[in-house]
């Protein structure tokens, strides 16, 4: 058997970097992200040509904040657009069956007190605390820029 990378089409993939978030208050969702038990790995100004180029916008003005699991294995990136102006979803809190991204799940030890941390940063649950078999208890919540994060513990 070979240790080699898969292959499809000549292209190899090394791994997955990062999922980006655009929001409207990047410090309250490094607060979140926080209270969520992510740490803040560094935050930057964003512009110039090679932004523009690698967005397909011009005069891309824009500060991130790149967010890490405790086990240094994902990141979220947090973008927050100065120029030109974040463009609203419409409508804003979308449904968990909009097409498009869905959501971000988080294994947590404790999904109740993860809950209760999050709220004071806005977090609404969608739903409630559901039992899947005797495997996991799960919720979706609805986070900053009316992202929905979805949380799991291992009950068993």
């Amino acid at each position: 058997m070979s240790d080699a990378l898969p292959m499809l089409g000549g292209v190899t993939i090394q791994r997955m970097d990062n999922v980006a978030i655009v929001v409207d208050d990047l410090d309250a969702a490094i607060a979140f992200f926080t209270a969520l038990g992510m740490e803040q790995e560094g935050r930057a100004q964003i512009e110039g040509a090679f932004a523009d180029l690698t967005v397909g916008i011009e005069g891309i003005r824009s500060e991130i904040a790149m967010m890490r699991t405790p086990d240094g294995h994902s990141k979220l990136e947090l973008t927050a657009y100065h120029a030109p102006a974040a463009i609203p979803a419409n409508p804003r809190d979308t449904p968990p069956n909009t097409l498009g991204l869905h959501r971000v799940m988080f294994a947590v030890d404790d999904i109740h007190a993860t809950i209760a941390r999050l709220r004071p940063h806005g977090a609404e649950l969608l739903g409630e605390v559901a039992r899947y078999e005797d495997m996991f208890l799960l919720c979706y919540l609805r986070g900053p820029a009316g992202i929905i994060v979805a949380l799991a513990e291992q009950i068993n």
